[in-house]
C-alpha cells in the first residue's frame, strides 16, 4: 500500500490521534473522520498504522502523560479478566489496549477462535451475561459477528466496552501473522500477563 509522507499525512495522523486517544474513536475510522475534516481529497493516501500510533504516543506523552499508564493497566486488567472468564474459546485481545496506548475512553477488543462460532454467544447466554450482536469488519476486512458487552471497571469508575469478535478456529494461524514492522497484533492471556507484570505502574 501506498503509504503518503507528505505534511498533510502528519497532519492527518496527528488529527486522528486526538480523535483515538480524547474520543476512543477506532483508529481505521479515526484516520478516515481526520482526513475528510482537514479537506483532504477524497483519494488522499491515509497515513499507515505505524505513523498513526507515533502520532498516538506523542498526542498521550504531551498531554496525559499522568493519567494513561494507570488506566492501560485498568484495561488490560479488565481485558484479562474477560479473557479468563471466556478462556474455552482462546480469546487473544489486540488493539489500543495490547499496542499500550489505549486510555479510559477506548473499548476492549477480544478476538475469540471457536470450534462452533455459536457457542460463545451460548456462553454469555448460560452466564447470564447482557450483549448486543452486530456485523463488523474483522480480519483481513471480512465481515464478522462481534457480540458487544458493557462492564463495569472498579479501577476507573465507570462501564467500559467490551467487543468479542468471533472467529473459526481456523482463523486462528492468519490472525498470528506479524503486522506492520514485524509486530505482534494481538496476544494471550499469557502474554497480557507478561505485559502486566513488566509495567506494573
Amino acid at each position: 500500500m501506498y503509504v503518503a509522507s507528505s505534511g498533510l499525512s502528519v497532519e492527518i495522523a496527528r488529527t486522528a490521534a486526538r480523535m483515538v486517544v480524547e474520543d476512543g474513536v477506532e483508529l481505521g475510522r479515526a484516520k478516515r473522520r481526520a482526513a475528510q475534516q482537514l479537506g483532504a481529497a477524497p483519494r488522499t493516501p491515509l497515513p499507515d498504522t505505524a505513523l498513526v500510533e507515533e502520532a498516538i504516543r506523542e498526542h498521550i506523552a504531551l498531554f496525559c502523560a499522568d493519567t494513561q499508564p494507570g488506566e492501560l493497566r485498568a484495561l488490560r486488567e479488565l481485558a484479562l479478566l474477560w479473557m479468563e472468564r471466556l478462556q474455552a474459546f482462546r480469546p487473544y485481545v489486540g488493539g489500543a489496549v495490547w499496542s499500550g496506548t489505549a486510555t479510559r475512553h477506548v473499548d476492549i477488543y477480544l478476538q475469540l477462535f471457536c470450534d462452533d462460532p455459536k457457542s460463545a454467544e451460548i456462553a454469555l447466554i448460560d452466564q447470564g451475561v447482557a450483549y448486543d450482536a452486530s456485523t463488523v469488519q474483522g480480519l483481513h476486512g471480512r465481515p464478522v459477528e462481534a457480540l458487544s458487552v458493557a462492564t463495569f471497571s472498579e479501577a476507573l469508575g465507570e462501564r467500559v466496552g467490551v467487543h468479542l469478535l468471533v472467529y473459526d478456529h481456523d482463523d486462528l494461524r492468519g490472525a498470528l501473522r506479524p503486522g506492520e514492522g514485524g509486530r505482534t497484533p494481538r496476544g494471550d492471556a499469557a502474554a497480557l500477563r507478561k505485559l502486566l507484570l513488566e509495567h506494573p505502574e
